[in-house]
């Protein structure tokens, strides 16, 4: 929905500009934000971080499949010489035991889903700040996210992810 809104909004202000005139006056840009957020210092820096933490929660995860594997296996080899109750017992557990695991998976993944929003809420105002002082001092009349915005095609030498990155790496202070 978002996309489709900023995708209408970029069409209209295409269409605003395109005569003839108006066109060959401004000067448009494009800057990938997700992707500078990503490769500056700062977002690599913190990606790196995210990443150990996966690894960590990972392994957890893993060793609670693999648990939980076994002891099917277990209780399949067993079940010809169980007792109804003993096997109603061990299958209980069983379930009990991957539940555990699927609380424990989504816990995993809203955690990586929150410190992703971390990640964002640092960064993303700090790029703006470094995209707008770029357009300002460049005297852009509008810059364009591809990536959002979905657009097909650009020239790349309008693509001023890179500066940006570069930029930003320059000018940023991390905030305690």
């Amino acid at each position: 929905m978002k996309k489709a809104v900023f995708g209408a909004i970029a069409g209209m202000l295409l269409l605003a500009l395109s005569s003839g005139a108006a066109w060959s006056a401004e000067k448009i840009g494009f800057v990938n934000i997700q992707e500078a957020m990503l490769t500056t210092n700062a977002g690599k820096q913190m990606g790196d971080e995210m990443r150990k933490l996966i690894a960590k929660d990972k392994a957890i995860i893993d060793g609670k499949e693999k648990e939980l594997r076994k002891l099917r296996e277990d209780l399949d080899k067993q079940r010809t010489v169980l007792t109804e109750s003993t096997l109603r017992e061990k299958e209980n557990a069983l379930q009990k035991k991957y539940r555990d695991y699927q609380v424990a998976a989504k816990d995993f993944e809203d955690e990586l889903r929150i410190k992703e929003q971390e990640i964002f809420k640092k960064l993303f105002p700090e790029v703006l700040k470094v995209v707008r002082t770029l357009a300002d001092k460049e005297k852009y009349t509008l810059i364009l996210d591809p990536y959002v915005l979905q657009i097909p095609y650009y020239s790349a030498d309008k693509d001023l992810t890179k500066r940006v990155v570069a930029e930003f790496n320059r000018t940023y202070k991390e905030k305690k």
